[in-house]
């Protein structure tokens, strides 16, 4: 199953997780060092609701923010 939206088609972004370590200078330290960095996915909130959806009622994927915009009714 896919993590897409079916209205919007908003999917999984990539992005980086950054792990710092040390005291930051405004603390008295020296300042933060980068330590290491790794890959991480961000994944859309989905919900599986059942909609209207071409004068049929089927249960589809829809994101958070489509539900919020008025773009989706719920049956």
């Amino acid at each position: 199953m896919a993590k897409r939206c079916d209205i919007c088609g908003k999917g999984a972004m990539t992005g980086n997780r950054i792990i710092r370590k040390g005291l930051p200078k405004k603390k008295g330290g020296i300042g933060l060092h980068t330590t290491g960095i790794t890959r991480r996915r961000f994944l859309p909130n989905l919900q599986k609701i059942r909609v209207n959806f071409d004068g049929s009622i089927r249960s589809r994927l829809v994101c958070s923010s489509c539900l919020k915009s008025g773009k989706v009714v719920k049956v």
